[in-house]
């Protein structure tokens, strides 16, 4: 994790545990020189900012050993991107899951699933245990519901009833925790953000080193973004306008300087998960078993069989270097290629700056000096600049082991188009005008150089706009797949790639907590 915490993090780990999965090892049964016995903590603000320091490093963990992250689980299912890699069994539960082979012992699902239990399981103690008798622990608590209504909306996303699991139980007891239903999870989910709001500053507030904190704007999109999933439209506009009202946020003029390390934590950033490279990993010392500051997962998505060449980015609004100095994409590891369908999706709609900054293909690429020898599994000739893999991103000397990419999570666009979506479908009180003006401020970004026209649609015109939109300004940001589910698109759109309806909306849940707990299996697995 990044800037101010990044000192307290093996201390919050050592403090707070390692959740459900671990708690019976062996080795937590001996004592610890100089631990502090949870009766004593959670008393100062010091204390509670080391528990919310954990759960925000908890919720960074995106390597599991095995290559499992949440971002991959989002975007590999979708028709934007193929798993890629050397072959179809280079980290075949990738392969599986793109392919829609998906069965409840999948490797790369299970590490994802506990990772979102266990930044519960720690916000559960910073809830429950810290009084918010200060102000700071006040915003400490609110920050700990807003990750813990986070990672319950993926769970309920990805997997539907699930647990609810609000405070500290026993490990033995945890069998018996039943599912609840979607509608009681969520019902929890807007009362965590509603509880959190009033204690969290705007996001102006916090200095350089606090960038990385939930903000109200933060916590008020995500609660739109919960009410938009249920059809609950006037909810959602009530909070997705409360951030775009705030002026605490705006379109940067490039919309691939969001993605540069250099535009971290911009005015289109809502929330961000991020890393560093203090720790200077090389071959001899990276931690491959054990939690990383670094993003080692754009290392894995940079593309095989290329020799970086310079390609330079338009110049960013304020007259500095490009997105990325001379941001050479370089050699990967093959994963999450794109697709020739999304690639042709931007030529259709005549949307060229904006994809020549998301995604090239191998002729562009060759034709400014590029060396490509053909080497990825289930390519279909393009690369990805979002998220990209670039050799000037770090300082070390082992690029490849100290990424520092951000998770975008919530940007400020797609607060746009998800207000212009709900006031679009909006059937008690529609307002297509306002759906349009939303619509095309993404549109009309400067850096889209004027190429796309005004939608002037209505009806489901103006509804398939925005769909394509979507798509187009959000790709490779891992909203494709849910956005698919929710509109009841997924079977058009992914029955050719395996997508079977009634069963691929959700995730099994994994074999081992099944027998665990005597759970119910998700419908079809």
């Amino acid at each position: 994790m990044k800037k101010i915490y990044l000192k307290y993090r093996n201390v919050a780990v050592v403090l707070l545990g390692m959740g459900i999965v671990s708690a019976c090892a062996d080795y937590l049964d001996v004592p610890l020189t100089g631990k502090i016995a949870e009766s004593e903590f959670y008393k100062t603000e010091t204390d509670a900012a080391l528990a919310a320091t954990a759960a925000y490093d908890q919720l960074s963990n995106c390597y599991n050993n095995v290559w499992a992250s949440m971002y991959l689980l989002r975007e590999i299912r979708s028709d934007d991107v193929n798993a890629g890699g050397a072959d179809d069994k280079d980290q075949q539960g990738h392969q599986l899951l793109d392919d829609f082979k998906i069965d409840s012992q999948n490797d790369q699902m299970l590490p994802a699933w506990r990772n979102l239990w266990q930044v519960v399981y720690r916000t559960n103690k910073l809830i429950n245990k810290t009084i918010g008798d200060t102000p700071v622990k006040a915003r400490l608590i609110a920050e700990g519901k807003f990750l813990r209504a986070l990672c319950y909306h993926d769970l309920v996303t990805f997997w539907g009833d699930v647990p609810l699991v609000l405070t500290e139980i026993p490990v033995a007891d945890f069998g018996n925790v039943p599912r609840v239903a979607t509608n009681e999870v969520y019902d929890q989910i807007e009362k965590d953000l509603e509880e959190a709001i009033p204690d969290l500053p705007t996001r102006d507030v916090y200095g350089p080193g606090d960038r990385f904190r939930v903000s109200k704007g933060a916590a008020q999109a995500l609660l739109g973004k919960v009410h938009l999933y249920q059809e609950e439209f006037d909810e959602a506009i009530t909070a997705l306008d409360a951030v775009i009202n705030s002026g605490k946020y705006s379109l940067e003029a490039e919309a691939i300087w969001a993605f540069s390390v250099k535009g971290e934590f911009g005015k289109e950033s809502v929330f961000e998960v991020n890393y560093v490279n203090t720790q200077q990993y090389d071959w001899s010392n990276y931690p491959w078993n054990d939690s990383k500051e670094d993003n080692i997962i754009v290392q894995l998505m940079g593309p095989r069989g290329i020799d970086g060449t310079e390609y330079k980015a338009p110049p960013d609004p304020d007259g500095l270097d490009g997105p990325i100095k001379g941001d050479s994409i370089t050699l990967g590891w093959g994963f999450v290629t794109p697709t020739e369908e999304l690639y042709d999706s931007y030529v259709a709609a005549g949307d060229v700056s904006r994809r020549r900054s998301f995604v090239m293909s191998v002729d562009e690429f060759e034709a400014i000096g590029g060396i490509w020898t053909p080497d990825d599994w289930d390519f279909e000739g393009m690369l990805r600049r979002k998220y990209g893999h670039f050799t000037t991103e770090s300082g070390p000397p082992v690029t490849e082991l100290n990424h520092t990419t951000n998770w975008k999570l919530i940007r400020y666009s797609d607060v746009l188009l998800m207000a212009a979506e709900a006031y679009a479908r909006d059937i008690t009180s529609p307002n297509e005008a306002q759906a349009r003006i939303y619509l095309n401020m993404v549109r009309q970004r400067p850096g889209n150089n004027g190429e796309l026209a005004d939608v002037a649609a209505s009806g489901a015109a103006l509804m398939d706009a925005i769909v394509l939109e979507r798509r187009l300004e959000l790709a490779f940001e891992g909203h494709r797949f849910a956005d698919l589910v929710r509109w009841g698109l997924a079977d058009d759109e992914l029955s050719d790639l395996g997508f079977v309806a009634g069963k691929h909306e959700l995730l099994p849940i994994p074999t081992v907590d099944i027998i665990a707990t005597g759970w119910d299996q998700n419908q079809n697995y």
